[in-house]
């Protein structure tokens, strides 16, 4: 609906799920990660304060689809793990959700390889980093002809890494 309104009126904007600056590094790095160590298994965890009514987050969730569209292999998701389920499958990336406290959102994505394991975190400690984005992008839209931008956009992060 926002897409379509956009376009209808003729207007510019930005649409990201998470205008975090730091957030939007950590989804470009997952993209080179993905490429770079996709034979490794993929674990996401993701923290957020006890009130929040989703899980897992959406921040969590599109760090998964990142790293499924730069893989060279067949995945898919797995939210958490109960019971007598087996050895861990080579095509599944599995999300963790955690909740409690105040924790306003922790997400860190493990690449675990044969004798190594690469951890990438992001931590959000004040709702700030988000209107800092925001601005961010009010800034860069309000120079922009009519169109549909993403964060990647306004960092310039949409070259190839």
């Amino acid at each position: 609906e926002i897409h379509e309104a956009i376009k209808k009126h003729n207007v510019s904007g930005v649409i990201s799920q998470n205008y975090a600056i730091g957030v939007n590094i950590f989804f470009k790095t997952l993209e080179f990660l993905a490429k770079k160590l996709g034979d490794y298994d993929i674990e996401i965890l993701e923290m957020h304060h006890r009130f929040k009514k989703d899980a897992p987050s959406g921040t969590a969730l599109r760090a998964a689809e990142i790293i499924m569209n730069n893989l060279n292999r067949d995945s898919y998701i797995n939210y958490g793990r109960e019971g007598l389920i087996g050895e861990r499958k080579k095509e599944e990336i599995c999300i963790h959700a955690i909740r409690g406290g105040d924790v306003v959102g922790e997400h860190t994505v493990i690449f675990a390889g044969d004798g190594e394991r690469l951890e990438l975190t992001h931590k959000a400690s004040s709702r700030q980093a988000f209107i800092n984005g925001v601005v961010l992008a009010i800034k860069f839209i309000s120079e922009k002809e009519e169109g549909i931008y993403n964060t990647f956009d306004v960092l310039g992060l949409n070259e190839n890494i």
